[in-house]
């Protein structure tokens, strides 16, 4: 049997669940309907382009960012250290991604009882010692720390493996050549990690800017992200060709972001890089 047929249930799924989507997406982003019927329109592209949008926009792309940096500064050095534990790395790894097994929407209702300011966990401890409590829920604040606890797992992973398949030789044949801890680090381990990295920033960065659970749980709704936007198109108003045209700049972004790190993403061991 051709080995191709094999692609065919991956084929299918691809074409139902993303090529059909995205066409929906393009339909009700470039048509509009009244009593002559359905027809070609540039409006809803235009009115998204308003400048309440584009903060929304703006702000989604920052908190993006900012998200993506800190989950990189956290998952690097744990990542070396879990990298260095040949035997008992894995198992480290699978207690770290043990929470990724409960329900995204569950993860974020723990941190809301967490950061409850009258009876959360947190200012509880911090009343306990007499200490000034935190009132971050509804702020940037806390959908920055439910963005980085949801997503910090997707950094780590492809780092670690990243990391782990580094051959050892190259850090005795560095020590041997004179290079200490530090030029070891920035000479050899990290320009043969980067491949790991950009695809850890890419597996953080795109849930991150798209993400509407986080800002309406932790941020009770006072954060409006675009991707709160486009949920209150589609749910609220029922403005799905306006809902569309939203999704398909945030799509056009995305796109030209993925564009950016591909090439990282394909080059084997970091060569080039440095």
């Amino acid at each position: 049997m051709n080995r191709k047929w094999l692609a065919s249930p991956y084929l299918l799924w691809m074409i139902l669940f993303i090529v059909v989507p995205l066409l929906m997406i393009l339909y009700y982003a470039f048509t509009s309907r009244d009593a002559e019927g359905t027809r070609f329109t540039m409006a809803h592209l235009i009115k998204s382009f308003d400048s309440i949008y584009m903060k929304a926009l703006g702000k989604s792309l920052l908190y993006a960012v900012v998200s993506t940096a800190i989950c990189l500064l956290l998952a690097y050095p744990l990542a070396l250290i879990l990298a260095k534990h040949d035997n008992g790395g894995s198992t480290m790894i699978f207690i770290f991604i043990l929470p990724m097994w409960m329900n995204f929407l569950l993860r974020t209702y723990a941190w809301l009882s967490l950061l409850e300011t009258n009876n959360g966990l947190v200012n509880t401890v911090l009343r306990a010692f007499h200490l000034p409590v935190l009132d971050i829920i509804g702020t940037k604040y806390a959908i920055v720390l439910g963005m980085v606890y949801n997503f910090l797992p997707f950094m780590v992973l492809p780092i670690y493996n990243t990391l782990s398949k580094i051959d050892k030789s190259l850090m005795e044949a560095a020590y041997d050549l004179g290079a200490n801890d530090m030029m070891r680090l920035l000479k050899v381990t990290l320009p043969l990690s980067m491949p790991g990295v950009m695809s850890g920033i890419t597996m953080v960065f795109m849930p991150a800017v798209t993400s509407f659970v986080i800002p309406n749980l932790l941020g009770s709704g006072k954060v409006n992200l675009i991707g709160n936007m486009i949920e209150q198109q589609f749910i609220m108003t029922y403005d799905w060709g306006f809902g569309a045209a939203l999704s398909f700049v945030l799509m056009v972004i995305i796109l030209i972001s993925m564009g950016i790190l591909r090439r990282y993403d394909d080059m084997e061991g970091g060569a080039g890089i440095w």
